[in-house]
């Protein structure tokens, strides 16, 4: 007697399952090469014109305070380096740390300020630049 594993189930023919056909279509990688510089060299010129307005604004401030004359301003940064370089060490690093917290906070509060705008402005331009390829 032969011991045969064949049973009914595995007999009876199963029905074909058609795949689905892929349609391949070929990814456009100098597109997103040039779109991702895009993106970068916009978010390089929204951190710079951040910054540099962040630097600006000790300048306006001292230029206001001055009268808009350069003789007094520069008697005010001499009267403020000479106080600084007669301070003690403690001081100075205090000074000196605020200074730096007060700079990340205009800076980040300015940025959250401008994104809003950026974000749009980039929107568009992308925009603007998948409809004139298409």
């Amino acid at each position: 007697m032969t011991l045969e594993t064949n049973t009914l189930v595995d007999r009876t023919p199963l029905p074909l399952t058609k795949w689905a056909q892929r349609t391949r279509r070929s990814f456009n990688w100098l597109a997103l090469f040039q779109g991702s510089c895009f993106v970068l060299i916009e978010c390089v010129i929204f951190a710079a014109s951040t910054l540099l307005l962040v630097l600006g604004l000790p300048l306006f401030v001292f230029l206001l305070l001055a009268g808009w004359d350069l003789t007094t301003l520069f008697a005010q940064l001499g009267n403020l380096a000479d106080h600084y370089r007669t301070a003690e060490p403690l001081a100075q690093r205090l000074f000196a740390s605020d200074l730096q917290i007060a700079f990340l906070i205009i800076a980040g509060t300015l940025a959250l300020f401008r994104i809003p705008g950026f974000l749009r402005r980039l929107e568009r331009r992308l925009h603007e630049d998948e409809v004139s390829h298409a």
